[in-house]
């Protein structure tokens, strides 16, 4: 972080500096946690439901800290701190006061299922040529994206920022902290629909961030969307897709459990891409990258070695191979678009069986028992020959896999789950298990591993026989 004065940023927020700062302790970080506070920090005391920050402003500034950010100075607190009315509205002015001090090209991302993979991918190409700042993990909402910026440093050449939200007007807010000068957009999808309603509503809510585009920006777009592609820009769109109307389009795709293989053509270009991890959504996330890439000026060459260098982040279709399964650990989260492209690269995988072990899909409002049984349906119908549910809503989507033919288990709880899993699975099995994050399906993943870690590795066989389906 550039560093700044106490009394720089207070005049910025517009807030009361009551004790005395040190010049030779200017502010060159921002933090919200005092146990990360240090020599240079700026604590921010967030008045929290079960924990109020404002009791933890001594030891951050014990620790070191050059100063605090408060709604009230706390007894027994005599070193410096910028007394504001809203800690929170503060930290936001300043952010959006220290990305004007940044030059450089600034990405926001954006999407219903898989910003977090095209933030990695396009960091990681853009990282090729340029120092790349990016978001850390999934520090995308109104706390996570001006920790991101206050990272911002001079060696940074580029920045990618990813952006989520949950409700209308929350886009605006992030924008105008991140004031991008390209977007990019994943899929719109039925995420958040407790307070979107429905698709048009994620589009219009999402699509906010166009207002702060400068005019020469670019806007990047799945144009395999039918909302992103019937969209009206402002801006310049390049689409990218496995439809022949992109810009840029993937084809000759072959999957593997540990790398996808395609051709990419584009741009007047064609080239053959190694990615580096398995499923349909990583060629959307490649190709996200590559059109920002291209767009940039990267060549082909940079371009494939960005997407080499990429890693996956948490629990996002992890596999893992041993005692004769493969296991898809897709546990982060979980909404119908992202369930289906999950249950689509499922699909392509070699096995003897497939698996799906599925929970709870949270925030999709009052629909949700219907998205739940179609998303049952749809796995049956692309080949899973077992699925087994955990949790409230999950016996709709357990009903519409029956229904479609597929062998199904309820249960419900997933402890119970997990006490049944030497029943239901056996060598051979591709095991995809995913749901909300709230559900906390990574400890069925996790006894999955255990049970199958100390058997003998065996690759399963080619083809997609199903074995005798568990009663």
């Amino acid at each position: 972080m550039i560093p700044y004065t106490l009394e720089e940023i207070s005049d910025i927020v517009g807030g009361r500096l009551a004790g005395r700062p040190s010049p030779e302790n200017p502010v060159t970080d921002v933090v919200i946690d005092s146990r990360s506070a240090g020599r240079g920090s700026l604590f921010a005391a967030l008045p929290g439901t079960r924990t109020d920050g404002h009791a933890y402003v001594g030891t951050a500034l014990a620790a070191g800290a050059a100063g605090a950010l408060v709604q009230h100075v706390p007894e027994d607190v005599t070193g410096p701190v910028i007394v504001v009315p809203d800690v929170e509205k503060a930290l936001w002015t300043l952010a959006s006061s220290y990305r004007k001090r940044f030059s450089g090209s600034v990405y926001g991302i954006t999407g219903s299922v898989g910003k977090t993979t095209t933030k990695e991918m396009i960091a990681a190409v853009l990282g090729t040529r340029w120092n790349v700042l990016k978001t850390e993990k999934n520090l995308n909402n109104d706390l996570g994206v001006p920790l991101t910026l206050f990272r911002l440093a001079p060696e940074h050449e580029a920045a990618v920022v990813e952006m989520g939200i949950s409700d209308f007007g929350e886009m605006t807010q992030l924008a105008k902290m991140v004031q991008p000068t390209h977007a990019v957009y994943t899929v719109i999808g039925t995420a958040h629909l407790a307070k979107l309603r429905d698709r048009q509503g994620v589009l219009r809510a999402k699509t906010e961030m166009l207002s702060f585009l400068p005019s020469d920006g670019t806007v990047f777009i799945n144009g395999d969307d039918a909302l992103l592609r019937g969209f009206s820009y402002r801006n310049r769109p390049i689409s990218y897709g496995l439809g022949a109307e992109n810009d840029l389009i993937a084809s000759d795709i072959v999957y593997a459990s540990d790398a996808t293989s395609c051709v990419f053509r584009g741009f007047g270009k064609k080239f053959s891409v190694r990615i580096p991890a398995y499923g349909k959504h990583m060629v959307y996330a490649a190709l996200a990258a590559a059109a920002a890439g291209l767009a940039a000026g990267l060549s082909p060459e940079e371009i494939c070695t960005g997407i080499c260098r990429y890693e996956s982040v948490g629990r996002r279709a992890s596999v893992w191979k041993a005692g004769g399964i493969t296991l898809v650990d897709d546990c982060y989260n979980a909404n119908p678009e992202s369930l289906r492209a999950a249950i689509d690269s499922l699909a392509v995988l070699p096995c003897r069986r497939r698996v799906c072990i599925l929970g709870d899909m949270l925030e999709l409002g009052e629909n949700r028992e219907a998205l739940h049984y179609d998303s049952g349906r749809y796995a049956a119908e692309q080949g899973v020959q077992l699925l087994l549910a955990a949790g409230d809503v999950s016996r709709f989507t357990a009903r519409g896999a029956r229904e479609a033919g597929a062998c199904v288990r309820y249960y419900e709880n997933k402890e119970k789950l997990i006490a049944d899993l030497p029943n239901c699975l056996q060598e051979g099995d591709a095991i995809l298990v995913k749901a909300s994050h709230g559900m906390a399906f990574e400890t069925i993943s996790e006894a999955i591993k255990e049970r199958f870690a100390k058997a003998p590795a065996e690759e399963p066989e080619q083809g997609g026989s199903a074995a005798e389906p568990v009663p």
